[in-house]
């Protein structure tokens, strides 16, 4: 099975061809939107950090933005910079060139404004889109996806359906020799026993148990309950009644494959199969991560309806709730309703997951792209506003 992808200099695949205009500080983000909205094949990338801080969230923060611009699915790179900002910018400048793109820098402070940041954005961005557009698809095995894996907005369908099928679809890619992206912490909380079990080795094993301790102490450290919060309000509303109830269902997407590595959030897997990320369920900051680690492809299951999309990676909307699926039509890709209602096997249901990766991975687009819902997105700190 294949698909036509982008062959980047570092060797990685994009399943996209973007331009990323990524604002360094929430002080110009305005800008960097406003620039992306001028040029066709333009997309930016916004967020709340990179200024009063500590410097470990500071150093996440430049490490996530290097990750970000190194993603396959962008070809070229506008950072646009406040000019005070606390993001090493040097830093990220590197590491993106290091993947062996044109990455530019402009700064609010530096050419004077606003306005002529905006001006001078757009020329740099429409010459980077000109650029990029010589690039042509090719023919790639499925083991150059990197695959991404979410689920929100989660009712009692949800582990019944849409999770496992996202597992069978991720074992599929992991045995074709891809890789796999699993995340979300906060929902191995009761279950973290059961998924330690699929680690390849103990240490993998204790790495797991010791990203859910991190977690839990992160909720007691601000001295009440984190029940309320997770699961959430909708997750009850939804049906579920416990943290262990929605880790069941969370942690199906993994499938059976191996744990082979922990990664911490926004690191890009060094092998190959499915790995661990460190990240919340919240879907702006552990969408972000999945991107900074570099997945080109998200499959994200949904049981009452989320509708966030990614600026440049696509994200596929998959639900077994019918009447998500019914109402929901213009934010969800696909129904596996079927395997509650009898009509589709599980198996069946991985195998038509996996038919539309490959199919989004060649340029189908997502109902997400389409209805432009990609922008509300955000970089996971753990610190406080300083």
């Amino acid at each position: 099975m294949e698909f036509l992808g982008y062959r980047r200099p570092d060797g990685r695949v994009g399943t996209r061809n973007y331009v990323g205009v990524l604002s360094t500080v929430v002080c110009a983000n305005e800008v960097a939107e406003d620039i992306a909205r001028q040029v066709d094949g333009a997309v930016s990338f916004t967020h709340h950090q990179g200024c009063c801080q500590t410097p470990l969230d500071i150093r996440r923060v430049t490490e996530v933005l290097t990750g970000l611009g190194s993603n396959p699915n962008l070809a070229a790179v506008l950072l646009v910079s406040l000019g005070c900002e606390s993001t090493e910018i040097e830093k990220v400048v590197a590491g993106i060139r290091a993947a062996g793109k044109r990455v530019e820098v402009i700064g609010l402070q530096d050419i004077g404004g606003a306005a002529r940041t905006r001006a001078e954005g757009t020329l740099i961005v429409q010459d980077m889109v000109a650029e990029a557009s010589r690039a042509k698809p090719v023919p790639c095995p499925l083991s150059d996806i990197v695959l991404g894996m979410k689920c929100g907005s989660s009712d009692t369908t949800q582990g019944l359906s849409a999770t496992p099928a996202i597992g069978r679809a991720s074992d599929a890619i992991v045995a074709a020799g891809g890789t796999s992206v699993l995340g979300e912490i906060t929902e191995f909380i009761g279950a973290e026993h059961i998924i330690a079990r699929h680690a390849a080795t103990p240490e993998v094993a204790a790495q797991i148990l010791a990203l859910v301790d991190r977690m839990e102490s992160r909720a007691k450290a601000v001295g009440c309950d984190m029940r309320g919060g997770q699961p959430t309000g909708g997750n009850i509303k939804g049906g579920l009644t416990t943290i262990e109830e929605k880790s069941l269902g969370a942690i199906a997407k993994g499938g059976a494959a191996p744990i082979q590595a922990v990664y911490e959030y926004g690191q890009q897997p060094r092998v190959k199969g499915l790995v661990v990320m460190d990240s919340p369920g919240r879907e702006p900051e552990i969408l972000t991560g999945l991107a900074a680690a570099g997945c080109n492809v998200i499959a994200f299951a949904t049981g009452r309806g989320a509708p966030q999309g990614f600026p440049f990676v696509p994200v596929i909307k998959l639900t077994g709730n019918a009447r998500t699926w019914e109402h929901l039509r213009d934010h969800i890709d696909m129904s596996v309703a079927g395997i509650i209602e009898g009509t589709e096997s599980l198996p069946q249901a991985g195998e038509r997951l996996l038919e539309r990766i490959v199919a989004v991975s060649s340029g189908e687009r997502t109902r997400s792209e389409i209805t432009g819902y990609t922008r509300a997105m955000d970089i996971y700190v753990t610190g406080p506003v300083i």
